[in-house]
């Protein structure tokens, strides 16, 4: 079976910020991508706020991206993955390629628009289609444009959209916004934004770019034309999280849920970009994450590396392992600290669950002797005194 320290899963900007830390970190990276690498943003025709660069293709950025990580020399594998299992401590990404081996994982496969599915949608995307107005709102200076959807995101775009758009319609299939009081009243005030109720869009249409949209009253049956530039989708987005559903805490609709270093609640598992739960979701705040759930995978494996060392390798090995988080532990092994230094290995079981299992402790504190990686005993401990003896 293939092996390596940090195994990336995607290879968009968060996916490919993470190798190039990774790899600076000295790790052995592998990355797993499937199909165009770059993500989201190799559909974007224009991107103007990656900072540093005024105006670049989202392709170009994308190419920019994949490139600089080459630089590092991580392995590139196209696969798609399956699943994510845990056994026997050791964590398997399961892939139509075969199974492969992980110290730490980091999932940046990043999330999808949901798609109105009419024709003109997939030719126009990036010539006038798009999914994200903070990216694209400034093209549309003094046009007339769309936005399609009745939630909280269409009614707060639509307000944004007027910092730059003329007009902005809100295509509707009900009669009423099913956004948040306040959020509705708010864009409804707007005198920008006309509402078009009751209606479902049938067609976009243009040469080059996009020039119209045909929709159609969902009550009535009736077909009508609206000349816009633009056509803002935001009728929902999915996150590419369902391979790991199950295995990890999510939120609402699959969102991962990560601690401050990015760490899942599946202990040396990491979700970075567009996947995870967060406030904003751009090209600049996915490579941040990158780069923070890479250095947070090089202190865990690090971390694992050292604990593997001086646990496992030396002929006689006593440690103590606590809970972090319950104070009575804490007390208990600042006190074994104090009473035999260097005599007795401290290790926080709450924040190494993996060693904890390797171990087969289930509870903690407890007290464990190795020789050379095997467990010759392992006693609970609830006083200094207990302990004793195994010294």
């Amino acid at each position: 079976m293939e092996k390596h320290e940090l195994v990336i899963i995607g290879a968009g900007p968060a996916g490919l910020t993470a190798a190039i830390y990774g790899r600076r970190a000295g790790l052995d990276v592998l990355v797993l991508e499937k199909g165009i690498p770059g993500g989201q943003i190799t559909s974007t025709a224009e991107i103007e706020n990656w900072p540093g660069i005024p105006m670049i293709s989202g392709e170009e950025l994308a190419r920019a991206f994949r490139e600089h990580a080459e630089k590092f020399s991580p392995k590139f594998m196209e696969a798609d993955v399956k699943e994510i299992s845990i056994e026997a401590g050791k964590k398997l990404i399961i892939t139509d390629k075969g199974s492969i081996e992980a110290e730490a994982v980091i999932v940046a496969t990043g999330a999808s628009f949901r798609k109105l599915g009419c024709p003109g949608e997939a030719e126009f995307t990036g010539r006038g289609v798009s999914y994200c107005a903070v990216c694209d709102g400034a093209f549309f200076e003094d046009q007339v444009i769309a936005v399609v959807g009745g939630g909280n995101t269409a009614a707060e775009e639509a307000d944004y959209l007027t910092r730059f758009a003329s007009k902005v319609y809100i295509i509707h299939r009900r009669d009423s916004l099913r956004a948040d009081r306040a959020v509705a009243e708010k864009a409804m005030s707007n005198p920008k934004i006309e509402p078009v109720w009751n209606s479902a869009v049938e067609k976009i249409d243009g040469e080059d770019m996009v020039e119209k949209v045909v929709i159609k009253n969902v009550k009535t049956g009736e077909i009508s034309e609206l000349p816009v530039a633009g056509v803002f989708v935001f009728v929902g987005m999915d996150p590419n999280s369902e391979f790991v559903k199950d295995l990890v805490e999510t939120k609402d609709g699959g969102w991962i849920v990560t601690d401050e270093k990015l760490e899942t609640s599946v202990e040396g598992i990491f979700a970075a970009g567009d996947v995870r739960d967060k406030f904003l979701r751009q090209v600049v705040t996915a490579a941040g994450d990158g780069a923070t759930a890479a250095m947070s995978a090089y202190a865990y494996i690090s971390e694992q590396l050292h604990l593997q060392k001086v646990l496992f390798e030396p002929e006689k090995v006593v440690s103590f392992l606590y809970s972090s988080i319950e104070p009575q532990q804490i007390k208990l092994a600042t006190e074994i600290e104090k009473k035999y230094p260097k005599k007795i290995l401290l290790v926080d079981g709450y924040k190494n669950k993996r060693m904890c299992e390797k171990l087969g402790i289930s509870e903690l504190p407890q007290a464990v002797v190795l020789n050379k990686g095997s467990l010759i005993c392992s006693k609970k401990i609830s006083s200094v005194q207990e302990i004793e003896e195994l010294v």
